[in-house]
């Protein structure tokens, strides 16, 4: 079953084509009515859409995180998720070659600070598309379950965040929370559309 808080099209029909990379399907063309040729979607989302709101960085950040995609290390215990994303331009373009730097406590919610566990990044493909295999992260004290991410497109400023996990008794407790924020969910698999502020 698919959770979504946020019922606005681009989240529900975003979060899907995110997920796509992980085994859900898309129609992969549309027929324009009255035309003859058959064109491909474009992004899913709304002309002029709000971008994703920044967040704290909050105290555990490490810089040059390894480039991988598995961070799920051989030995770390927690529950497999698969996070999937694409990042979007203002106007729904896909932007391609954007850094991800992601970290987040492990199962017991404590952060490695010394080395790099459950923390890396990468790089968008073509089509603005991302996917990391980590584990749920854990709780600590003070804060609901959440990741921490980078975005940087090229050449532009990078927006930090938090993603979050529907249906958590301590969203509504948390100071910081922001149902913008929620990861749309679907089994195993968690997925989210990143609107970055440029054209």
């Amino acid at each position: 079953m698919t959770i979504i808080h946020r019922s606005d099209r681009r989240r529900f029909v975003g979060g899907l084509a995110a997920a796509g990379v992980a085994g859900l399907s898309l129609p992969s063309l549309i027929r324009r009515a009255g035309a003859q040729e058959e064109l491909a979607p474009t992004p899913a989302c709304d002309d002029g859409d709000e971008p994703t709101p920044r967040q704290t960085e909050g105290p555990f950040f490490t810089p040059s995180s390894p480039e991988r995609s598995l961070l799920r290390d051989e030995g770390v215990a927690g529950t497999p998720i698969v996070l999937s994303g694409v990042v979007l331009t203002r106007s729904c373009r896909s932007v391609a070659g954007a850094l991800v730097d992601l970290w987040h406590a492990d199962d017991a919610g404590v952060y490695d600070n010394d080395g790099f566990r459950l923390r890396g990044h990468q790089f968008t493909g073509a089509d603005g598309r991302y996917r990391f295999e980590t584990i749920v992260p854990g709780l600590y004290p003070g804060r609901t379950r959440h990741f921490h991410v980078k975005y940087q497109a090229p050449d532009q400023p990078v927006l930090t965040t938090q993603l979050y996990f529907p249906g958590e008794p301590d969203n509504e407790r948390d100071g910081i929370f922001r149902p913008e924020l929620l990861l749309a969910m679907e089994g195993n698999t968690a997925s989210f559309v990143t609107v970055l502020d440029i054209a």
